[in-house]
């Protein structure tokens, strides 16, 4: 089995195991034909980005317990959308992103130089 790559062509980085995150929560911000969102960009949320995504009609703070899903805190590392990530940036409010945790495809949507100018600070 080929190897999934991160936007800096090495192997693909665990994004997040707690919360768990990915479209197959596996803890992967992997892509396949199914995830029509293409759920490919690690960040880490801060409030701003959490307030702003809520406003555009996709509350990530919430705990959804249907969906097994916790609801996300400032600081949390979850796998975003590349075009909501995308919208976010435009809009001066992108989270910072884990490069070596954000799937290659990414490419796609967002110009390399976006997602280093967002790049996670360690």
């Amino acid at each position: 089995m080929e190897k999934k790559k991160n936007v800096l062509g090495g192997n693909l980085a665990v994004c997040s195991l707690d919360p768990l995150t990915g479209y197959y929560r596996n803890g992967e911000c992997d892509q396949c034909s199914s995830d029509s969102g293409q759920h490919t960009v690690c960040s880490e949320v801060n409030n701003e980005f959490l307030a702003y995504s809520k406003e555009r009609g996709n509350d990530l703070s919430t705990p959804r317990p249907e969906f097994n899903f916790p609801g996300l805190v400032a600081g949390d590392k979850w796998c975003l959308c590349a075009s909501r990530w995308l919208e976010a940036a435009e809009a001066g409010c992108a989270p910072p992103v884990v490069l070596e945790a954000t799937h290659e495809s990414a490419l796609d949507i967002i110009e390399m130089s976006d997602l280093e100018y967002h790049k996670l600070n360690k």
